[in-house]
């Protein structure tokens, strides 16, 4: 019969502490999931690795505009930047190298849902999604929505092989205090925005980034190694830019360098991660979920250790 006096009082607490724990620890595991670092790269709503042209319109980008190591930057104006200008600087540099690292980091997250390829009528929450085609799309006048379920550092990522591709006046829509900031598009090759549609996220392109006609980006389009066209575009990263923008620097001659020049970095505000606190740049659940699931183990077998012994003794009384 089990000895249910005061002594096996603290057995019994441990013991309950460490099963509750590691019931508990599924229901948290999606909340641990980390945001994407950005570094350096973190003022820019558009940043390119061949250049930046814009299809002579009155496009808006909201933060800095830079492209590494080609410095063209055409037609701003007609189009404007509410943010600096980096051609081809030290900043650009800087910034292209972090978004190297932010592109391997969203890359690499594991474990990823596989769900289809078609992402118009799909209603997701927090997690990390791939395709097995290895491309995104949302159908034209589709909409994706992504539902964080009243929590604002809810993170969503999607992680594509080759393509993504939104066709005319699609949209993806943000419910449940689900915010563009922490959605990250991980694109193996080249992204296309379609006209009229209403994208919210980060593009991180392995390519290059097309925004098309009248479409607005509520996040940032970044391209690793080739070039970002707008066409008449919007691409907004006020909510998602945790470090001021840079000091304006106002462009040369369309598709030149700026007055500084190439090479001349403009003042930067040390930048913090966007989305929430700083990871360096890899992801936290993991570690932090086998930390506690070792610690409830580790409760666990001490409890159960020392019940086995108090037992033995109580026999030999």
């Amino acid at each position: 019969m089990l000895n249910r006096s005061p002594r096996n009082l603290p057995v019994r607490v441990v013991t309950f502490i460490a099963v509750a724990m590691l019931v508990l620890m599924p229901s948290t595991a999606g909340a641990q999931l980390g945001p994407v670092d950005l570094g350096a790269a973190d003022s820019f709503a558009v940043l390119a690795g061949q250049g930046v042209t814009n299809t002579v319109t009155p496009t808006l980008v909201t933060g800095d505009l830079g492209t590494h190591p080609n410095p063209a930057v055409t037609n701003f104006p007609p189009g404007t930047v509410n943010g600096a200008i980096h051609q081809a600087d030290a900043a650009a540099l800087q910034a292209k190298n972090a978004l190297i690292a932010a592109y391997n980091d969203a890359a690499s997250r594991t474990p990823a849902t596989t769900i289809a390829t078609e992402l118009g009528g799909q209603n997701l929450t927090p997690g990390i999604y791939n395709s097995l085609s290895g491309t995104f799309e949302i159908v034209a006048g589709g909409t994706l929505t992504l539902d964080a379920s009243g929590d604002p550092d809810g993170v969503f990522i999607f992680q594509m092989a080759t393509t993504l591709v939104t066709f005319d006046s699609s949209a993806v829509s943000l419910i449940g205090s689900a915010s563009p900031c922490n959605v990250w598009w991980q694109v193996g090759s080249s992204a296309t925005i379609g006209t009229n549609s209403d994208f919210s996220g980060n593009i991180l392109a392995l390519t290059s980034i097309q925004v098309q006609n009248n479409a607005v980006v509520e996040g940032r389009a970044l391209a690793r190694n080739a070039s970002v066209t707008l066409d008449d575009a919007t691409i907004d990263g006020s909510a998602c830019i945790t470090a001021a923008p840079s000091p304006s620097a106002s462009p040369g001659p369309s598709g030149g360098p700026s007055p500084s020049g190439p090479g001349t970095p403009t003042a930067q505000v040390p930048s913090v991660p966007s989305g929430g606190p700083q990871t360096g740049g890899r992801p936290t659940g993991g570690a932090q979920i086998g930390g506690l699931l070792a610690l409830g183990g580790a409760l666990l077998a001490a409890a159960a250790a020392t019940f086995a012994i108090r037992r033995r003794a109580a026999r030999h009384e």
